[in-house]
This record gives structure tokens, sequence and C-alpha cells, in this order.
């Protein structure tokens, strides 16, 4: 263990029908250089052999747990059921952490990871949320994922301190959980940090699972996130663009307004929105600066 590092760090990992990824998930989490005080892999109704092979990981490594979601959807889905899963998670956990990590059971981890990130945290307590870059395979090499942002950490690795994670309310049982964090840590004054230098594979394209439903739910989750009509048509748009896909716009923003009708319950209060709002006008107006 380096001899600098003093944070503790407990991670948690849902899981649901990962047989084919979460042993090498697993294996790059015990091969780090600095290990973690406590891991809870949540099986999340799993029908294969997750299951058998956490238990595999438990019954060699002490600081390895498993716990049971009692979740009856079958399907993964992004937003409300991964942060269902992640809190079960969360009710074992060892109270005693500095650091807690959302995982997905798709990842593979550079062996120096999380010496990086807490040695991140330690330098700078304004450092609220850490993490890598995510790369997927094309033709058997492993390149950055477009689809995210760069100054963004994504929501397969995220790590939080332990009093930005207070300060934001902890996760969003809600689509748009892994954005509006990041939103809320910058409102309570804290920085997020990526570090491109530590590469996290990824074994499975972002979104595989659940293509049918993206659009459907980001555009709900714009609205919960309280973006507003017009930065949710730039950001609708941003991401069809991305995609390719003209279609997606439409479905995100027939999902916005859905939701706007409806009145949906938000994930953020009246002034939280408004900070929000102001920073991704501010990020717009700065990007429009930069191409012209």
């Amino acid at each position: 263990m380096p001899n600098d590092i003093n944070l503790k760090y407990s991670i948690i990992l849902p899981a649901h029908n990962e047989e084919k990824f979460i042993g090498n998930a697993l294996k790059s989490i015990v091969q780090q250089t600095y290990l973690p005080k406590e891991v809870i892999v949540v099986n999340d109704n799993s029908t294969d052999a997750t299951e058998e092979i956490v238990q595999g990981f438990v019954e060699n490594y002490s600081f390895i747990k498993m716990t049971h979601s009692e979740s009856n959807q079958t399907t993964h889905e992004p937003g409300t059921k991964i942060i269902n899963a992640f809190y079960k998670g969360f009710e074992k956990l060892n109270s005693n952490w500095d650091v807690i990590v959302k995982l997905d059971a798709d990842v593979i981890l550079p062996s120096d990871y999380f010496e990086k990130i807490i040695q991140t945290f330690q330098s700078d307590k304004k450092i609220g949320i850490a993490g890598g870059i995510a790369m997927i395979e094309e033709n058997g090499n492993w390149i950055y994922e477009k689809i995210g942002n760069k100054k963004q950490v994504r929501g397969p690795f995220k790590s939080y301190s332990k009093d930005c994670f207070e300060k934001i309310g902890g996760l969003k049982k809600s689509i748009g959980w892994d954005t509006v964090d990041e939103l809320l840590a910058k409102y309570y004054g804290f920085e997020v940090k990526v570090l491109p230098e530590l590469e996290v594979k990824l074994q499975k394209p972002t979104g595989k699972n659940y293509q049918k439903i993206h659009g459907k739910k980001t555009g709900e989750g714009f609205y919960k996130m309280d973006y507003g009509w017009w930065i949710s048509v730039i950001a609708a748009l941003k991401a069809s663009t991305i995609k390719k896909s003209p279609l997606l716009f439409f479905t995100m923003m027939k999902s916005f307004l859905k939701s706007s009708l409806n009145a949906d319950s938000k994930i953020v209060t009246k002034e939280e929105g408004k900070f929000i709002r102001s920073l991704r006008w501010r990020g717009i107006l700065k990007r429009f600066i930069n191409r012209t």
C-alpha cells in the first residue's frame, strides 16, 4: 500500500446478468495497488451465473461481499433501477469510508486506478467527484468512447468524496443521475476532476442493452434536471447529431413534453435548477465563441 495515502474508499457494484464481464471487473479491483476497504456487489435479480462468479471472489477476498436486490424487474435499464440497486449495497456498507465509488460490472480498471484517484482527493478538498475516461474495443483496439464529455466523469466509474456525496443528497433515483450529480457538486462549490491517463475499459458499449428506451429516458431526464425548453432542444440536437439519428431528437423532445405536461417531479430544487440552467448556458456560449 502506498505510504502517502490515508483515505479509505468503498465500492458498490450493481450487477444484472453480467456473467461475461464481472469476473474481469472484480479481478481488476483485487489487483489494485491500493485496495478498497469494502466492495459490495449487488446481485440485481440476475438469472445467469453472475452470483456464482461473485461468490468465488467473496470466498477468496474478505473485503468483497454480496447482497441481493429485491427488484422484480428483469431488464437492465438506466436510471432508477441502477440507483435502487446501488442503495441496496449502500445499506450494507460500513460507514467508515472517505470516498464512495459506484462501478459498473463491465469495467476493467488499470491497476493504479484507485491509487491515483484517492491521491487526487487527498491533494485538494475541493474535488468532489473524480474518475478516468471510458474506452471501448473497436476492431481489436481500445479507443475513447466518444459519446461522453471529456470534462465529465462517466456513470460507470464515479468516485465521490464523503462531503460531496452528502451535500448533493447522494445519487438521485432517476435518469440523469450521472449528470445532475456533477451539476449539483458545482452548485455546492466542489470541482469535478477527470484523469485522462486513467483509461477504463468498458467491455460493452454504453447503452447497448437499452438503446430503444434511451431517447425516452433522456428526454425525461432533461425535464427532471430542470433544463428548460431551449437547453433541452440544444441537448437533444447534440445527442441526435452524435448518434446520427434525427428520430432520436423527436423521441427525446416528445418525452420532455410529456413529463412537462404531466408535471412530473423534478430531482432538483428551484434554486439548483436556476444554477444548472445558468451553468449550461455559460457552457453553450463558451463553445459557440470557441467555434467562431
